[in-house]
């Protein structure tokens, strides 16, 4: 957890993380995430900043369904996602073919590789992240567009990040949602766990 916490912050250009509470913390800085706690576990480090945190852009995460970190947690707080954390062995399925009217383009920053795929008026249809970094090798913000889903284009981003890949025993990592989950499984990926966030909801004025 904590080489894949590292990885999505260079991804991301963010602090490194830090071991905090028996989890990890990582500092977004975002108008609406402040900080973030990451735990592979419960532990009394989750309860006690359940009940010790009572701002809003403040979740905590744990690798467990979501009913089990809301029995951590005071009354106030909400489950606000519910994802997946998905692992792959081996060379994946192999390249996939790019739809027809669509460009690819990779660019490297550093550690970082970014794909886009546009298509043939230049908009933007896909794009994501990846990065190689102790030992792991993870797929971050992958994105097709709503007006180009379903054609392929997931696929092809994955298929074309993965050939950024340099060291074969990178283990791969990434986090999905439900739709996601449902290509990612086609794609040879499986569960590694559950990954539920909680939240204080912000309170709107009146």
């Amino acid at each position: 957890m904590a080489a894949w916490l590292a990885a999505r912050s260079l991804s991301r250009d963010l602090p490194a993380p830090v071991f905090e509470a028996g989890g990890v913390r990582v500092d977004t800085g975002l108008p609406d995430e402040r900080r973030r706690y990451v735990f592979a576990k419960p532990c009394e480090g989750l309860r006690e900043l359940g009940r010790t945190i009572v701002e809003p852009f403040v979740p905590l995460k744990l690798c467990r369904p979501a009913a089990e970190l809301l029995a951590l947690l005071p009354s106030h707080w909400v489950i606000s996602s519910n994802s997946w954390v998905m692992g792959r062995d081996g060379a994946g399925t192999g390249p996939s073919p790019m739809p027809a009217g669509y460009t690819l383009g990779i660019d490297q920053a550093g550690p970082v590789w970014s794909a886009r795929i546009t298509d043939a008026a230049g908009a933007l249809a896909a794009s994501g992240h990846a990065i190689e970094h102790d030992g792991v090798f993870i797929y971050d913000r992958i994105r097709t567009e709503p007006a180009h889903e379903r054609r392929g284009l997931g696929r092809a981003l994955m298929a074309a990040l993965a050939g950024c890949r340099r060291d074969p025993a990178s283990r791969e990592i990434l986090t999905a949602t439900a739709p996601g989950r449902a290509l990612y499984l086609q794609l040879g990926w499986h569960d590694l766990a559950p990954y539920s966030t909680a939240v204080i909801p912000e309170i709107s004025p009146p």
